[in-house]
């Protein structure tokens, strides 16, 4: 072999075994480079121009289509003789008028981008009746919402779904102190079914209020806790607004106290029943959807997240994936799944523009651009909120910035999250099985499984926790120690 050979097969190995930033998939995901500018010259100017009639004509649609399901609830689902059916057809109407009453929500989060129309007034007016009705705190919501987009994707920033690191998942799941035995045992409750299916259904009907109320899924801010996390809290050590918005917030309380009031007195004068099956279990499909969608726009084992320091706004709107859910979405969602990479890079785009806007921008972000249109929605639900558990740079790319979706199961076809020993977990317990096969007392056996099962959590664990650990601090010390 010549050497002209050599060198050209040396340089491939170096280039294979260079380290690359690898979704969940093992795909090489690359930082984009497009520019904003690039974006906003490829969308024809007309999208990013909103009508008043139109975005009206769309709020009055909906709220008589909400009327009239009312009506027909009222008049002829007490008519049906069988309870069953009646059962049914009560189902039936509160799972349609929950996509209705989202399509008003998602009518409002127009409004609060600026995107409904050109007058300010009037977006603030109709997003506080549209987000009240729903018990919404719309200028709350509006605020923190901004921060989102102005940072989606960043680690540091982030209002909205900021997936823990490691460390802080084994936090999250296991406290300051954690036994071994404890994470094997969560780790396994977590990835069967039945868990699975008991944490969607918590998180999909009290996900969204628990975000209103108590920041779920938000930042940390350095501990804060009680009122200061609050959308509901307009005192001045709020974490989330400024002294001049403070009034803006009491008067989203406002209007959802109307709303609460509104609703209690509906209740005394037509029945409480009346009103829980007519606007209380749509009202929970709305929680649902939120959820739901936000979630997927932003969880996907493709899906990049950043620290501060490689994040720029282009790569974080990025970090959002288009998907399908068919004539829900495009009709009665006003297409805000289909169309939420485009809303992403330019939230001003009315919805009735945004699926225009979307094909002239995916010329411009080429592979950079993401949709899933082939996974139903409910699949990818549920997919992914079993296998994106936390974030980590990939192997080798310590430091730079860049933090891909992993989890502890090591499901084929998946990459797996860092061993963080250099190998010497699989060494220590290979040992262990051979120590153990050549013992044959009971007790050696289960003192080589329990060496093994310890060594194995601790490889789980994030690198500056195990740091942790060894300086001594009580993080570890559990988990390491036998």
């Amino acid at each position: 072999m010549s050497p002209s050979t050599n060198a050209s097969v040396s340089t491939s190995l170096i280039e294979e075994k260079k380290p690359q930033h690898l979704d969940m998939h093992g795909n090489v995901f690359e930082l984009p480079n497009y520019t904003m500018k690039e974006i906003y010259d490829a969308i024809p100017a007309h999208c990013f121009k909103p009508s008043i009639i139109r975005s009206m004509a769309y709020v009055v649609r909906d709220y008589f289509y909400v009327s009239a399901l009312v009506y027909l609830a009222l008049t002829y689902i007490p008519m049906i003789p069988n309870q069953y059916l009646r059962f049914a057809a009560w189902i039936a109407y509160t799972t349609v008028q929950g996509f209705v009453f989202t399509g008003i929500w998602i009518l409002a989060h127009e409004c609060g981008h600026g995107a409904f129309s050109k007058n300010k007034k009037l977006n603030w007016t109709m997003g506080l009746i549209m987000h009240s009705f729903l018990l919404v705190p719309f200028h709350s919501w509006r605020l923190s919402h901004s921060q989102h987009h102005k940072a989606t994707g960043n680690m540091d920033k982030d209002t909205a779904f900021v997936p823990h690191t490691r460390e802080g998942w084994v936090k999250r799941n296991f406290g300051e102190k954690a036994s071994a035995n404890m994470i094997e045992f969560a780790e396994l409750a977590e990835d069967s079914p039945i868990y699975s299916l008991y944490h969607a259904f918590v998180h999909q009907l009290f996900g969204w209020p628990g975000y209103l109320i108590a920041n779920l899924t938000g930042q940390d801010y350095d501990g804060a806790k009680g009122l200061r996390i609050s959308h509901f809290y307009f005192g001045e050590d709020s974490v989330f607004y400024k002294k001049h918005e403070l009034p803006l917030i009491a008067l989203s309380d406002v209007g959802v106290a109307v709303m609460i009031a509104a609703l209690i007195w509906a209740g005394q004068a037509f029945g409480s029943f009346n009103v829980i099956v007519l606007w209380g279990v749509p009202w929970l499909w709305v929680n649902n959807w939120i959820v739901a969608i936000t979630f997927l726009q932003h969880t996907d084992a493709t899906m990049p997240h950043y620290n501060n320091n490689t994040w720029n706004f282009a790569r974080g709107a990025t970090a959002t994936i288009d998907r399908d859910l068919g004539f829900i979405d495009t009709h009665l969602f006003h297409d805000i799944i289909g169309t939420h990479v485009c809303h992403h890079l330019v939230s001003t785009i009315p919805f009735y523009h945004a699926g225009e806007a979307s094909q002239h921008i995916k010329k411009v972000m080429g592979q950079h651009y993401k949709a899933d249109v082939k996974t139903p929605f409910w699949t990818a639900f549920w997919r992914n909120q079993r296998t994106c558990k936390f974030v980590e740079e990939s192997e080798g790319m310590e430091g730079s910035g860049v933090f891909m979706y992993r989890n502890l199961y090591k499901r084929e076809g998946e990459v797996h999250a860092k061993d963080l020993t250099n190998g010497q977990a699989d060494i220590a317990k290979e040992s262990g099985k051979s120590t153990a096969s050549k013992a044959a007392p009971v007790g050696s056996m289960a003192t080589a499984m329990s060496t093994s099962r310890n060594i194995n959590a601790g490889r789980r664990l994030s690198q500056s926790v195990q740091e942790r650990a060894k300086a001594g601090l009580p993080l570890l010390a559990e988990v390491l120690a036998e």
